[in-house]
């Protein structure tokens, strides 16, 4: 019996999600980066034709690939492609579907992750660029970036608050992250003010935590998910504020993530702890973060203690 990848990739994508518990964005990256192995191979291809040889000419033409910007593709978005391929590769396997074994796949060697986080005094900067003339639009930005610093959210997971999620007086509350593993998460006494003193602006009832005031109300939008601020939104407000601030750095949500860890491991925070902090599931992608520290605590070494001698 002949499979068309095509109409296995819906199967595919659902499987993320129900039996893997995958984020509904993750299952759409996989869809994503197979339709381009599609795009490669030709609409009418079968799993069975996936063959080493097909395989050294996709990753061939993945680093050739030029998309509609002129940009061609980075080595971890290559790497991308090739671990959904990968994984959908695996998914046939456990269905006893004929192709090509998932571990003939092996990814190329990416340069190490660089972290790019703020200083305090910059993390400063940036809060302080906020005009702090109170409209419901600037006390939202505000606490926004106050609550991504003092809790390292991902933008993710930000924007799937709701109001009824966070307690501004207990100043904890639960998040499920990546992997739908459940953690707690904790912010600052001046980002709860802050989120408090925005909600105290809202004079609606829709159930995000934070809306946009660019559009308007939907009929028949009970939920107010219409007006959810999205990802893109809140990486648009950051780096106009990063602008306004002068800082010249790429400033993103993951960067402020960046800083919250780095920030606690500066400041004598065990890694484990950070770890929990974060919700990663590996140390390994924690310990990312302990590059930067141990170069801020070389500067440390070489500003007081080289006097000695």
């Amino acid at each position: 019996m002949q499979y068309f990848m095509s109409d296995l990739i819906i199967d595919f994508v659902e499987h993320l999600e129900v039996e893997r518990g995958r984020s509904s964005q993750t299952s759409e990256n996989y869809r994503r980066y197979l339709e381009r192995f599609i795009e490669f191979a030709g609409h009418e291809v079968t799993v069975d034709k996936i063959t080493p040889e097909l395989l050294r000419k996709y990753r061939l033409w993945l680093n050739r690939y030029v998309g509609e910007t002129g940009s061609e593709l980075a080595l971890i978005t290559q790497s991308y492609h090739l671990i959904a391929l990968r994984g959908f590769l695996n998914y046939l396997l456990k269905r006893d579907i004929p192709s090509l074994s998932p571990n003939k796949i092996e990814l190329p060697k990416t340069h190490k992750k660089q972290v790019t986080f703020l200083y305090f005094e910059e993390v400063d900067r940036l809060l302080s660029s906020v005009p702090g003339d109170e409209t419901p639009a600037h006390l939202r930005d505000r606490a926004i970036l106050e609550l991504l610093f003092s809790s390292g959210l991902r933008v993710s997971e930000l924007v799937k608050l709701d109001r009824d999620h966070i307690n501004t007086k207990r100043r904890e509350f639960m998040v499920r992250g990546k992997g739908q593993k459940d953690r707690a998460v904790f912010i600052s006494k001046k980002a709860a003010g802050f989120i408090a003193e925005y909600l105290g602006t809202r004079n609606d009832s829709l159930s995000p935590l934070f809306i946009s005031y660019s559009r308007n109300v939907l009929a028949g939008d009970m939920s107010g998910d219409y007006r959810r601020l999205t990802s893109r939104s809140v990486q648009r407000i950051i780096s106009s504020y990063a602008k306004l601030a002068g800082i010249t750095k790429h400033v993103s949500p993951h960067t402020m993530r960046h800083s919250f860890a780095t920030d606690l491991l500066m400041n004598g925070a065990d890694i484990r702890s950070v770890q929990s902090m974060l919700g990663h599931s590996s140390i390994s992608t924690t310990q990312v973060y302990t590059h930067v520290t141990d170069a801020h605590l070389k500067d440390v070494y070489e500003k007081y203690h080289t006097k000695n001698g």
